[in-house]
């Protein structure tokens, strides 16, 4: 070994266990239940978001910011959507989704 020197050793021991607890660490943090459960959240509100942007756009709806201090019944002042498509469509979605539960629970008997 070229480096005896005691001193020289010592340092990189330290070093090594610096680096080494700084990467145990990230890892600890990494894989933490409440870290991974604030990244699963963050990722469902930007979904959330996403969904809810596309459905603006489909419906032709433009979001605005609404201030806390808004009326309630002003809010849809200057344009109401027309939100009788959407809950058609949930309801024929929950439709078809219950007769092929049924009908799936039938073939099994």
């Amino acid at each position: 070994m070229a480096d005896t020197d005691p001193d020289e050793l010592e340092r990189r021991i330290a070093r090594t266990r610096a680096e080494l607890a700084r990467t145990v660490d990230a890892i600890a943090d990494r894989v933490s239940p409440k870290r991974v459960a604030e990244r699963t959240v963050a990722d469902v509100k930007t979904r959330a978001g996403h969904f809810v942007a596309s459905v603006g756009d489909a419906l032709g709806v433009t979001p605005r910011p609404v201030d806390h201090a808004d009326d309630p019944d002003q809010v849809w002042k200057d344009e109401r959507p027309e939100l009788a498509p959407v809950l058609i469509g949930v309801g024929a979605v929950l439709v078809v989704t219950a007769a092929v539960m049924l009908w799936r629970r039938r073939r099994r008997r």
